[in-house]
């Protein structure tokens, strides 16, 4: 059995914090500076410029990558053989409210939906747990902006809607969110399982390595994305998609969307 004390978790959030909203990783770069390369039309062009612009000033200044710094989402991959010496859930949050507070990042958290009153500090965290063979502790720091988390949108279909009424409900929330959720957009689309478990699967956040557009079901699921995106161009939404998903998709679906495999777009350390 191996203790670690609940202040290395508090420390090592707290930069994790700091490092999520300041440094894009190197494969999100190379992803969207490749979109850039092959991009034909003009206003997208000029977007995907200020992105990469915006990221490369971030980077040299080390501040924020936007002004929404999120809701901070910490996973947490636990050793079964690690004892925890302290309060985890109290740990996670000042390490949260440590890392925006010398970050200089925004507080946008709320302590009540509906007064409105901000806590002051970003906690607490969505704090989000599992439980694996080892005596490791691995972190994961996401923090969530409210633009993509306001768009965010779940269907219990019938069983009878089939594929086309998948199809239908992701067309129907992209056209919805327009331009609403910063582009370009990553749409994480989870099917099947209970209504608590699509909350986390949509996103990929199960899958800690990568957060993309993820359509984890059949692959008939995940070729329907070719029918979805001319129709989502036609709507004139900018939607960055993963091409590489089980095996290969078809390009030319229109000049509005770039495909592209974005993995790491979070902190993450483990605890040695």
């Amino acid at each position: 059995m191996r203790t670690i004390k609940a202040e290395l978790l508090t420390d090592t959030i707290a930069s994790l914090c700091v490092e999520a909203n300041c440094r894009l990783p190197e494969d999100m770069r190379r992803r969207i500076e490749t979109a850039r390369s092959e991009e034909k039309w003009d206003t997208a062009k000029g977007i995907l410029d200020k992105i990469i612009e915006n990221y490369n000033i971030a980077d040299e200044k080390f501040v924020p990558i936007c002004q929404d710094t999120g809701v901070c989402c910490v996973f947490m991959k636990i050793g079964q053989d690690v004892h925890i010496e302290g309060d985890i859930t109290e740990a996670v949050n000042e390490g949260v409210r440590c890392g925006y507070r010398d970050g200089y990042l925004r507080k946008s958290v709320v302590a009540d939906p509906l007064r409105r009153v901000n806590t002051g500090d970003n906690t607490p965290a969505m704090i989000y747990t599992e439980l694996v063979p080892g005596e490791q502790i691995e972190l994961t720091v996401a923090p969530k902006g409210f633009g993509s988390e306001n768009m965010s949108r779940l269907a219990m279909l019938k069983p009878s809607d089939g594929i086309e009424g998948v199809k239908s409900f992701i067309l129907k929330t992209v056209e919805e969110a327009g331009p609403n959720p910063c582009p370009p957009i990553v749409v994480g689309v989870g099917i099947g399982g209970t209504f608590d478990a699509q909350s986390l699967d949509a996103v990929g956040f199960r899958q800690f390595y990568k957060v993309r557009v993820a359509f984890h079901a059949h692959r008939r699921i995940a070729l329907a994305v070719e029918h979805i995106l001319p129709l989502a161009n036609h709507a004139q939404v900018f939607v960055v998609h993963d091409k590489n998903f089980d095996g290969q998709f078809v390009d030319g679906c229109g000049r509005h969307f770039k495909f592209s495999h974005l993995e790491s777009a979070v902190a993450r350390k483990a605890a040695d």
